[in-house]
């Protein structure tokens, strides 16, 4: 990640704004403001932060006017970094991953609430997962794996606007023996 996307995702209430354009898939300011509770023009500013780090991009095709915004998505996976492609700035990089904990901690809490009323039968409707899968892979299948994976949700990524439709959050989380 460049240090522009580093320091636009550091801001939690901008890290927010991400998640929620991502889930919606085409917003306004005015559509967030409605959803988080947030004045628009504050909205506004985050927006275009998030669009000058290449996070979001204009979606022109959806406005109703010239004056109209529309934001959506910028496709790709995101990595805060590796070995061959060090974080632009540690701190920076140590702040995104603190965020992305606190926000994959909310995601498990949510299932936790959830679980106990689907497998009491209070609540029938596939609403999430808590799956672990243990594998004894090599670091080369392992990097397979996850190219794999990520070939297959980019599949699924576009969505479907059906009216039953719903807005999942997948997260993968993997760790060797090793750490």
């Amino acid at each position: 990640m460049s240090t522009e996307v580093l320091k636009a995702l550091a801001n939690p209430l901008r890290r927010e704004v991400w998640n929620q354009v991502t889930r919606m898939r085409f917003v306004r300011a005015v559509d967030l403001a409605a959803t988080l509770d947030l004045p628009a023009n504050t909205l506004s500013f985050h927006l275009r932060t998030l669009a000058k780090a290449g996070l979001i991009e204009e979606a022109p095709e959806r406005a109703r006017d010239k004056r109209d915004r529309v934001w959506k998505p910028t496709k790709g996976a995101l990595s805060l970094g590796s070995p061959d492609s060090p974080v632009a700035d540690p701190a920076l990089g140590a702040l995104v991953l603190d965020g992305y904990v606190a926000d994959n901690r909310d995601l498990v809490a949510r299932v936790a609430q959830w679980a106990p009323r689907y497998v009491s039968g209070e609540d029938p409707a596939e609403r999430g997962t808590l799956a672990t899968f243990t594998l004894r892979l090599t670091r080369q299948h392992f990097v397979e794996l996850i190219e794999r994976v990520n070939t297959v949700v980019d599949e699924y990524r576009e969505g479907d606007d059906g009216q039953d439709a719903h807005t999942w959050q997948v997260a993968i989380v993997a760790a060797s023996d090793e750490i």
